[in-house]
């Protein structure tokens, strides 16, 4: 087990070094100079631009930004923000609670709601349980986020008027925020009504956020249902008289959940993209429209470090999910 997690944590850091070069280089090619988006609408003379520029290291050349970056990397300072001035670090850490809450939300609601059909549509194989059930699936994987939230908005938010359009909580209430979980801060704010505030608000961007990862794991789910039950030891376990609940919860649906398991890893790095629209439609404080907000800013460092913090932690789920296996099943272990 040890020396299965020092190999991958070696197969990480060729990865993180690609990532390193792939962030630092996709805000430069975008237009736009960041010296002079700072200035705003009042422009600055040449004199002033050029002393600006030397001064955030915009004058050197591009390897050399590069490695200035990496340096200050190494030594864990991911640099300020060009426009509040605070650590990137420290914005994050404030942000990253939303995000997380509004992903923990959406993945639990995938997976509770994916595996069980996906187990239904294998078993009820060609009914008509499995053929609407892989239909919506498919239509769910197809349809666009930024469509999909607004229509949601229009139809609960505009016509129904059931849940808020944007924010984490009603400008009703105020109370300092202990996790940065909304949920669980509101839950120790003790205000009447304040936690269904925030669950309200929470409904809508994590049933958007939700819909694709919950496609795929319900088509994933079936597809390896299916291949689990045409198994000799399944065969077996029929054979012998057992009940179907533990043929299939037992032999085969734990055997199943190993490509599953896979998959909804793979789902963090979609769920991370999806953030980025769907907290943009519904005005979520979390990462992704952090980093929409720095992007259109051009803020170099915070664009920059937020991507590699990102995928530090995408990768980071994906080691957990390779560790995982040995649990779900007995037979494989790493070594």
């Amino acid at each position: 087990m040890i020396r299965f997690i020092i190999s991958k944590l070696l197969y990480l850091v060729p990865t993180f070094i690609g990532i390193t070069i792939i962030a630092f280089g996709f805000v430069r090619v975008l237009p736009g100079d960041p010296v002079l988006l700072m200035a705003g609408e009042r422009g600055i003379s040449a004199e002033r631009h050029a002393e600006l520029a030397a001064q955030l290291g915009f004058d050197r050349p591009i390897w050399m930004q590069y490695f200035e970056f990496l340096g200050r990397l190494l030594q864990g300072d991911l640099g300020n923000s060009l426009v509040t001035k605070k650590p990137v670090m420290t914005e994050f850490l404030a942000l990253f609670p939303a995000t997380v809450e509004l992903g923990l939300v959406a993945i639990i609601l995938a997976t509770a709601i994916g595996v069980p059909v996906g187990v239904i549509a294998a078993i009820k194989r060609g009914s008509w349980f499995d053929q609407v059930s892989m239909t919506a699936a498919l239509v769910g994987f197809s349809m666009p986020i930024f469509w999909w939230g607004l229509l949601l908005i229009i139809l609960f938010s505009g016509m129904l008027q059931w849940t808020p359009v944007s924010g984490r909580i009603s400008l009703m209430f105020y109370f300092p925020q202990v996790t940065g979980f909304m949920l669980i801060d509101s839950l120790l704010s003790g205000q009447k009504g304040a936690f269904w505030s925030a669950l309200q608000h929470l409904i809508l961007p994590s049933v958007v956020l939700a819909t694709i990862p919950l496609a795929v794991i319900a088509r994933q789910t079936r597809s390896a249902m299916l291949e689990v039950m045409g198994e000799d030891y399944v065969r077996t376990a029929r054979a012998k008289g057992m009940p179907p609940s533990r043929v299939v919860g037992v032999h085969a649906l734990r055997n199943a959940m190993i490509p599953v398991i896979t998959t909804i890893g793979l789902q963090i790095g979609v769920l991370m993209a999806g953030a980025i629209l769907t907290e943009t439609i519904f005005s979520w404080p979390g990462i992704g429209k952090w980093m929409i907000d720095s992007i259109s800013r051009r803020d170099y460092p915070v664009v920059q470090s937020g991507l590699l913090l990102i995928a530090a932690l995408v990768m980071l789920v994906n080691l957990l999910v390779d560790l995982t296996y040995g649990l779900i099943n007995p037979r494989i272990r790493h070594k």
